[in-house]
């Protein structure tokens, strides 16, 4: 019988049984990714400081591969992706392009704690991401417990090879967004020690109470650490416990004056960065707070407020400072404003406490009231 070795597919993670040789490419039949094996003993790999989608992160570095596809011990092969037809889940949705959205609606069909108004939320967002913002319909990949194909439902799964496929082969220029509508939460950090509150934000997938939740630092490592120089990630999140579920090193926060100011989440020698691209994200309330679906922006319509805010302040700023003039300074304010405004609807009790308004975290210090917000 022919020799076979386990190894790791290079885009989705599972095992393949590779059979020994000089060199064999092997297709998985779960995502549908072909990765080229190369008999070696030690990997010096050249794709250092890019996007690694077998592990999310990136690579800093020669690797070594032990028989089951991790780094450690040498193996007798490396794994090289290759240009792969998309999976599934991917089939609509175009790889390349300036604009490219991930948009995940998490109802919870059934469930005591379920929330109805995600799939409005994500049907909202593209909506604007396409008709008002220019995203071609084909870059846009939507994950609801609605969609025709099981591949397309918001598990952790599909959740974590969907934010693979964001980020994956970016250029500067390119404009990305990943929106979130769903239930978040928190949990202990027991790993790295990067937490000034010593917990975890974190994301939970339509199946978390078998597969678990997507905490924060996994985010960070597949969205945020692989984008490239020119290349800007927004994060819209609309969920709970989610100012800093980005993971990145600066928060920005009003203080007593009034104005917005940064302040340094770094409390480890853990890299939360970039490699040299822009990520932003603006999140539903803070990490202690929970956020908000209401009915008082649309009749008999349930709507989280921080997607309808977002959406509705910067089609209002936009009508009336002209488009390429928003500020994320004025962004804030206005999305504040809106929501403030809402607070006399009979069934909508808005949050007093600003640090249940919208929140604003990014990858790097910038004037807010004088750098373009541009999607």
């Amino acid at each position: 019988m022919e020799n076979r070795s386990r190894e790791t597919c290079s885009w989705c993670g599972r095992q393949l049984l590779v059979p020994s040789g000089a060199q064999v490419m092997i297709k998985c039949s779960v995502c549908q990714g072909i990765t080229q094996f190369v008999r070696t003993v030690e990997v010096h790999d050249a794709r250092r400081n890019r996007l690694n989608p077998a592990i999310g992160g990136v690579d800093f570095g020669p690797v070594s591969y032990s028989s089951s596809g991790s780094p450690g011990q040498a193996s007798s092969h490396s794994p090289r992706p290759l240009m792969r037809p998309r999976p599934p889940l991917m089939a609509n949705a175009s790889v390349y392009g300036r604009k490219r959205a991930l948009l995940c609606g998490v109802s919870y069909i059934g469930r005591k704690y379920n929330v109805k108004g995600s799939v409005n939320d994500v049907h909202l967002m593209k909506d604007f991401l396409v008709q008002k913002m220019g995203f071609p319909v084909n870059s846009i990949l939507v994950l609801t417990e609605y969609e025709a194909e099981s591949l397309r439902f918001p598990t952790k799964r599909n959740i974590q090879m969907a934010m693979r496929w964001l980020v994956e082969g970016c250029q500067p220029g390119d404009s990305l967004v990943f929106h979130y509508s769903g239930h978040g939460s928190r949990q202990r950090d027991d790993n790295d020690g990067d937490e000034m509150d010593g917990v975890d934000e974190t994301l939970c997938p339509l199946d978390f109470e078998k597969e678990g939740m997507i905490l924060d630092d996994e985010i960070n490592a597949t969205i945020v650490r692989p984008l490239p120089q020119g290349t800007t990630l927004h994060a819209i999140i609309d969920s709970s416990y989610s100012g800093t579920i980005l993971d990145l090193p600066f928060l920005c926060r009003m203080n007593r004056e009034g104005n917005y100011m940064w302040e340094d989440q770094r409390v480890s020698s853990v890299y939360k960065g970039t490699s040299g691209g822009l990520a932003i994200s603006i999140s539903a309330c803070d990490d202690n707070h929970t956020s908000e679906v209401t009915n008082a922006f649309a009749r008999n319509t349930l709507i989280g407020a921080l997607t309808y805010s977002f959406i509705q302040a910067v089609q209002n700023e936009i009508a009336s400072a002209g488009t390429g003039l928003l500020t994320y300074g004025s962004l804030l304010c206005a999305m504040r404003h809106i929501i403030r405004q809402a607070k006399t609807a009979t069934r909508f009790k808005a949050p007093t406490n600003l640090s249940k308004e919208p929140q604003l975290s990014s990858s790097e210090k910038f004037d807010a009231y004088s750098k373009r917000f541009v999607l």
